[in-house]
This record gives structure tokens, sequence and C-alpha cells, in this order.
């Protein structure tokens, strides 16, 4: 080695000094020091319960694989650029051997997964990267994990690996579910599902009146629990939202979201609603978010009576339901007042609940300002007292004709807060909301302008069902249709009730107003024809309302289909709308569709 090229040496080293001390600085302004570092093998074996295999194999391994070291991961950088603990005369010649004829000779590594640690060769890694090589010759020694390991492994990541070794040991779902995926990306993510399993092995424990082996239990919850939310996740392509999340990511996610929306609604939504709500609320779309944020806004600025309400269709999409679907009301809110009618909507909810296998959630609104709002004196206390043997009876009845009905999943709750915005935050996360029908819409604008119903039928995206007087089977319908894209909502539950309850079904459709009435009845039985449900198919010239009306006094129909207010807020309230004139005449229950 001559002079000259052992200067040349010195002044690369000094160059790849700089380098390291340009990327520290960085690394220390971003907080991102950690990164900058090489892993200790020592720490990375025993943290990953790793087991060193004797032989050795000469083969060539890629440089940036290289993420750690046995002794020396202090004195140089996660890219290999020396540190000032490296002497520079020793750094000097090992790059004078690698510009000779010699070149490097292999150095000697443990891999563990897809990366590497330097046994001995530390200086010649950082020549061969200083002089921009992609591989380099290695004695590789082999150590087993349980884990995969890759090249992007940091101290961060590490104790994720950590933490995943110590859950496989204890559940052994490496063994018993072989293929199993449950990668996690954040710290904490094992643990936690280890409480989930917890959880589960105490309940099972407890139905099977046994203790339970752990990894039994694990095996279970991973076939019970686990895998149907990730079916769920798989099925909507709920990955391609969250890109750098994982199944086990989002199981946790949806977990911890279905608890905190079970705390706020007040019942346990299950894991698709729970899911469909985490994705409106985090989807990682820009303009999504833009929207979402102006949506809210504008709710939040616009007095009730102008809110335009959501797109037709909307409960559905979001809820997964489509106008096939074997269960269209999985779930169903009833609202009950002070007034008697409110126990002939509880009975029709009940009925309804009973035909669907559905869950019925019971729920008594006070408005703000009540007794409760205030400490009082006597007779306050005493008012409060008799308002809450009230809400106790209420439960009490509310409880009874559930189990009279025979439906398994039920509940009651009493809220505080304004009755439409209440209702509809509790509804999202069902499929119909069912309410006494006691204060219709008015005759005149000021009574329409006024309405709470008006407001709700406006604002809810669920199908309401009115009712006005007893509960009935629902075993006749007319459907008002004009093949609006809301009244076609109607057409689809209509189908839906046909199929499910035997609801012989009769089409309306009125000429006043419409052009081509015969071809928007064509396009209704078209449809029903293709659900294989028939069905009686009547035009009117009379307007629609009345028409309707009519047949259902004549004809002993039990309910009446028909969708939303058709026109804008502003519009609604001046002239009135069909929708307002059937509630105020009916005396059966009427199914409002959005």
């Amino acid at each position: 080695m001559s002079q000259r090229e052992y200067h040349f040496a010195l002044d690369d080293y000094q160059r790849a000094r700089r380098q390291a001390a340009v990327q520290e600085m960085l690394a220390r302004v971003t907080g991102s020091e950690h990164k900058n570092q090489l892993l200790s093998y020592d720490e990375v074996r025993r943290k990953l319960h790793a087991i060193e295999r004797s032989a050795q194999h000469l083969k060539e391994i890629p440089l940036d694989a290289i993420v750690g070291s046995v002794d020396r991961y202090t004195d140089f950088t996660r890219k290999f650029l020396p540190r000032k603990s490296i002497s520079p005369s020793r750094w000097a010649r090992v790059m004078s051997f690698a510009r000779g004829l010699t070149g490097l000779p292999p150095i000697e590594v443990y891999q563990i997964g897809e990366v590497y640690f330097v046994r001995d060769g530390n200086h010649r890694v950082s020549v061969a990267r200083r002089l921009g090589a992609k591989a380099i010759q290695a004695y590789v020694t082999y150590v087993e994990t349980k884990v995969e390991v890759t090249p992007d492994l940091d101290p961060d990541q590490l104790i994720i690996k950590a933490e995943e070794v110590n859950f496989l040991e204890r559940t052994r779902l490496d063994r018993n579910r072989p293929g199993a995926d449950l990668t996690a990306t954040t710290a904490g993510a094992y643990p936690t599902i280890l409480e989930h399993i917890d959880v589960h092995r105490y309940f099972m424990g407890l139905e099977e009146e046994r203790e339970i082996p752990y990894p039994e239990a694990a095996a279970h919850w991973y076939d019970e629990v686990y895998l149907p939310v990730v079916e769920i996740i798989r099925r909507r392509n709920l990955l391609r939202d969250f890109p750098d999340r994982t199944e086990a990511d989002l199981y946790l996610w949806v977990a911890k979201h279905r608890q905190a929306l079970q705390e706020e609604i007040g019942w346990d939504i299950g894991s698709e609603a729970a899911l469909t709500d985490l994705a409106d609320r985090h989807r990682p779309s820009f303009w999504r978010r833009v929207l979402t944020t102006v949506e809210r806004a504008l709710t939040g600025l616009l007095p009730d009576f102008l809110q335009v309400g959501p797109p037709p269709g909307t409960w559905r999409i979001r809820r997964g339901k489509g106008p096939d679907s074997p269960q269209l009301f999985s779930d169903i809110l009833v609202a009950l007042d002070d007034s008697p009618q409110a126990w002939a909507a509880l009975a029709q909810a009940a009925r309804t609940a009973a035909v669907e296998n559905s869950g019925l959630h019971g729920i008594h609104i006070h408005p703000p300002g009540d007794l409760s709002d205030r400490p009082g004196d006597g007779d306050d206390r005493d008012q409060q007292r008799v308002l809450e043997e009230t809400h106790l009876e209420v439960k009490e009845r509310f409880a009874r004709v559930c189990r009279e009905a025979g439906l398994e999943r039920f509940d009651f709750q009493v809220v505080k807060g304004d009755v439409d915005r209440m209702l509809c935050a509790k509804a999202r996360f069902t499929d119909l909301v069912v309410l006494p029908l006691n204060y219709p819409p008015g005759e005149n604008r000021l009574e329409r302008l006024d309405s709470g119903l008006r407001i709700l039928i406006r604002s809810c995206p669920q199908p309401l069902l009115a009712v006005p007087g007893e509960p009935t089977s629902l075993s006749q319908a007319v459907l008002a249709y004009d093949g609006s894209p809301k009244s076609r909502e109607a057409l689809y539950i209509a189908a839906y009730l046909a199929g499910r309850l035997s609801t012989r079904l009769t089409v309306l459709t009125s000429s006043d107003g419409l052009e081509h009435p015969h071809r928007v009845q064509r396009e209704a039985q078209d449809y029903l024809q293709n659900q294989h449900v028939r069905a009686r198919y009547l035009t009117t010239e009379k307007p629609i309302a009345e028409a309707v009306l009519n047949r259902v006094s004549e004809g002993g129909h039990n309910l009446i289909l028909v969708g939303g207010y058709g026109s804008g807020p502003l519009v609604e309230v001046m002239l009135g709308s069909v929708v307002d004139e059937i509630l105020r005449g009916s005396r059966q229950p009427v199914l409002i569709c959005r």
C-alpha cells in the first residue's frame, strides 16, 4: 500500500465522518436518533428468543440488509458510516486493501429472518458501502426465531417483534393455527390481544365449567372472535383504505371503537357497524375529510327546519344492506314518549322485531332543562323522585313487552337532549325507527315549520315507521310510487316485506304531476318480478295522497309505504307535501323511506 493510496483513504474517512455527523444532527433535530442506530445482536437475539445454529455457509448478502453488529453497534451509524470512536488509520488501511488487487475478504454474520448482524468485519462493511457496493461475501450463521424479521427493523419494531414472540409462545397459534397472520404494527398490540383472549378464556371456562388451557382458549378466540372480524375486513377490502395497517391493527382498532360507541349510544352495535363507522370517520381521503367537515359545519349552522338530510339509500349503504338482504332490519329503535300511543308503537316494534329476529332498543328522551338539571327545593325533589319512578315503570313495561314477544336482544335507556337530534344520533346504528304518530305536521305553514316529526323525517336516514293507532300485522301494504329515488327505497323495502312477511302489495301511481305514469308502474313491476314478488298495480288521476288514503280505507290495507320528502325544505314548508297529507290522514302505520 503506497503512501499516496493511504492519504486518499484518509480523505475518504474524513468525508465519511462528515456525512455521519450530518446524519446524526438531522436525526437529533427530527427526533429519529433511534432509527440511525445499529441494533445490538445480543439484545435482538434475547428479545426474540432466537436460537443459533452452528453451521456456517458462504454466500453473498445485500449490504442494506445488515442492520446491526455483535459488539461494534455503537461505532457506526445505521448506514455503517464511521463515528469518532473509529480509528482513522485502521479504517483507511481497510479502504486501501479494498481498492487493491486482493479486495475484501468475506465477513462473518448472524442471520435472523431477512436481516444480518456483523460478527466480524464491521470496517469491511463500512468501506464496502462507501465504495458503493450493493453486496458482500459473508460466512452466515443462521439464527431461528418464531417471527418474521425484515430490514426495516429498528428499536421500535424490535419491541413489537419481542411482544409477538411472547404472544406466540403463550398462545401457540403458530402451531395450532398454521398460517394465521396476526401481524401488528404498534407496540402494545399483542399484550392487548392477550387481554382479549384472557376475557374469552374466562367466559369460555364459565360456559364449559372447566379450566381452559390457554392455547385452547387462544385457538377458540381466533376462530370465533378474531376471524369473523377479519372476514368483514377482507370482504369490504378495508385494508385498501388503510394501506399502512394490518388486519390485526384494524381488529384492535374496531374493538376499541366498538366499546366507545357502546358507551356513547347505550348498546353493542356489533363489529360490522363499528367497522363501517370507523371507516367513515377515518378513511384517509382528503376530499372525503373536506366534505365531511363542511357537512358537519353546515349541520351545526343551519336551523333544523332547513336541514336537507342524507341522500336516498344512505342507511342501506352504510349498514351494508342490499334490497335482497336476508335480514333488512337487524336492529330497531323505538321512541317512547309519555303518551298512551307510545305503547302501541312499542307493540308494533316488538311484533316486527320478533319476525325479523332483531334487536329492539327502546329510548325515552328528556328535553334539556327538566328537573334533574337543577337542585331545586323539596317540591322539585319530590317531582324528580316521581319522574325517576315513572322511568323505572316504563323500563319494566318495555322489558315485559319484549319478553312476551320472545325477543332475545333488547335494552332501554333514558337520555337527555334535543329529541330530534338525539333520536337521529341513536338511530344511525339501527335499520328502522318506530315512533308514535301523535303530532303529524300541521296544515298551515307555521305548524309545518314547527313540526318535530317533519324535521326528523328530513334528518334521519333510516326508515321511519309512524304508528297512529293499534299495531297491525303489516300484511297488506299500499305503496305510493312515482319513480323518484326515495320512492325506489320504498319499493325495495316493499319487496323485502312481501318476501319476509308475505305482505300483499298494491303499487299505486298517480298521473297527477307525472307525464308517463304507466312507464313508472312498469319500472316497479319489472323490479318486483325480478324479486319474485306478486303485486297489484293501479294508476289514478287523483292526487297520490288522496288516492292512497282512499285505498287504505276501502281495501283493508294496514300499512302505507311512501318515499320521504321530495322537495326542498322551504318549498315543502310553504306548499306542503304528500308525506304530510298521508301522516295527517292515516289511521294505519306509515313507513317513510329514505
